[in-house]
C-alpha cells in the first residue's frame, strides 16, 4: 500500500472531525440528548399529571373555584409546616408531623387534617389516612407506602368551622424499595 492511502485511512488521521456530515451527526445527537435531558427534567418538576376522576365537573369552573379557594385559605392566614422522614420505605411505617398556626402565631386547634397519597402511575394504589392531634395545633400520622416510587403528598386541613377543605401542602416524594 502506498503510503499516501495508509495516512488517508490510517485511525491517527484528524481530517474525519471536520468533515461536515460527521459534525452534523454529532450536532444531532447533542440536540437529541438536550431535548431528552430537558423533558426527563420537566417531568420530575412539575405536576404528576394525576387525572382526576370527575375532570370534566371540576375543570368546567375551574378558574372561578380556583380564586375561590386560594382567597379561601388568604383569608385563614394559617402557617403550616410538614415534618417528614427524609427516606421512606416500602411497607415501613414512617411518622408525619404538621403544625400550624394563625396569623399571630397561636396554634390552630379544632382542624380535621388527612394526607392523601396519590401514585402518579397506579390510581389504585392511592390512600388516605387521617392525622390526629397530639398537642395544640400539632398533628400526627403514621404512613406506610404499599410500592416503591414516585408518590405525591397532599396534606388537606378543613376546619371545624367551615364546609370547604383546603390543600395546604404538597410534596413530591420517593419510596425505596425493601
Amino acid at each position: 500500500m502506498s503510503k499516501m492511502m495508509e495516512s488517508h485511512f490510517s485511525q491517527s488521521n484528524k481530517r474525519a472531525w471536520r468533515n461536515p456530515w460527521v459534525i452534523g451527526w454529532l450536532l444531532l445527537l447533542g440536540v437529541v440528548l438536550a431535548v431528552n435531558a430537558g423533558m426527563i427534567t420537566l417531568a420530575f418538576v412539575t405536576g404528576p399529571g394525576l387525572v382526576d376522576k370527575n375532570y370534566y365537573e371540576h375543570g368546567r369552573e375551574f378558574e372561578e373555584n380556583r380564586l375561590k379557594r386560594v382567597a379561601a385559605r388568604s383569608a385563614l392566614g394559617w402557617t403550616a409546616h410538614l415534618d417528614m422522614p427524609e427516606k421512606n420505605r416500602q411497607g415501613v411505617g414512617a411518622m408525619y408531623r404538621f403544625s400550624v398556626v394563625d396569623r399571630v402565631g397561636v396554634p390552630v386547634d379544632d382542624v380535621e387534617v388527612r394526607i392523601n397519597t396519590y401514585r402518579p402511575s397506579d390510581a389504585d394504589a392511592d390512600f388516605s389516612v387521617p392525622m390526629r392531634q397530639y398537642a395544640p395545633g400539632m398533628y400526627e400520622a403514621e404512613l406506610s407506602f404499599p410500592l416503591k416510587g414516585h408518590w405525591e403528598i397532599t396534606l388537606v386541613a378543613k376546619p371545624a368551622s367551615g364546609d370547604e377543605s383546603h390543600d395546604l401542602i404538597k410534596r413530591r416524594i420517593f419510596v425505596l424499595g425493601e
